[in-house]
């Protein structure tokens, strides 16, 4: 009798387990431009993200991920890597040069992140656990609509309310599609507006800045990266960390991936912890 007892509670113990189990739903192709905006035919097409989420879950992560592809090229994708890890992944589609101008570009990033603060609920996540990360010129979107507070605030939201910046690789000087733009060569760096080194500020939200190794990655990706880490250092702020991935070069996104998920899981836990959320 007390093996018949024991084998039902392992069944019955198995059974809610497997009821239990994490499913995930995506949904795909959502405008994220207010219907008021529509209008451009362009933006309309390019400016979708997909929403791939945990069906039986409540304030999950969410990890808006940028495509990266120079600001010319690229399509909304989703890091398989990222699959299946409990988070909500929002992989973003924006416009491309020379058919938008940078700014019009940064413009769209924002626009996806805001739609994601004000819609997220809706897929059991919650707008105090929202990272935003990506690779190459998707990290400097990232950085952009992160560091220059002005491109949110237009929608009302503050950007340091962003729970953390995980770029991959990202131009910290103004992006060589910007000086295209001005005739300018992409080995001659200029640092304005248009840099996330412009808008260093001790209030950002914390950052891990990726590269690959600095002999192997692209037009002294590593040193623009490790200048905008001491500055933010010198303006005081206190949370942003560099980390050279030695031996890789810019294609450096898989064995960057397990850096994202811990830091995503290490601020997920001090954000729950201090602010009670889901506790």
């Amino acid at each position: 009798m007390r093996k018949i007892i024991l084998f039902l509670f392992g069944v019955l113990l198995y059974a809610q387990g497997f009821a239990q189990e994490t499913t995930y739903e995506t949904k795909k192709d959502i405008g994220y431009y207010p219907a008021s905006t529509k209008g451009d035919a362009y933006r309309e097409e390019r400016c979708k993200l997909d929403v791939y989420y945990p069906k039986n879950k409540t304030n999950s992560s969410t990890i808006v991920w940028f495509h990266g592809g120079g600001l010319t090229g690229g399509n909304k994708e989703m890091p398989r890597e990222l699959l299946e890890k409990g988070f909500i992944v929002i992989a973003v589609g924006y416009r491309l040069s020379p058919k938008a101008l940078v700014k019009d570009i940064i413009e769209d990033a924002t626009a996806s992140v805001a739609w994601t603060f004000n819609n997220i609920a809706k897929y059991g996540g919650n707008n105090k656990l929202i990272f935003v990360s990506g690779h190459s010129a998707g990290a400097y979107l990232g950085m952009m609509l992160t560091l220059d507070k002005k491109y949110l605030a237009a929608y009302n939201i503050d950007a340091d309310s962003i729970a953390g910046l995980i770029p991959f690789s990202g131009q910290a000087i103004t992006h060589f599609t910007v000086r295209q733009e001005r005739k300018i060569k992409d080995v001659q760096p200029i640092i304005d507006e248009y840099a996330p080194l412009y808008h260093v500020r001790p209030t950002a939200p914390p950052m891990l800045l990726l590269t690959g190794d600095r002999e192997m990655e692209m037009l002294g990706r590593y040193e623009e990266n490790a200048y905008l880490a001491r500055m933010m250092k010198l303006a005081g702020n206190k949370t942003t960390v560099l980390h050279e991935l030695q031996g890789y070069g810019h294609d450096m996104v898989y064995p960057a991936i397990p850096l994202l998920i811990k830091e995503v899981n290490r601020l997920t836990k001090e954000i729950k912890t201090t602010k009670k959320i889901g506790l």
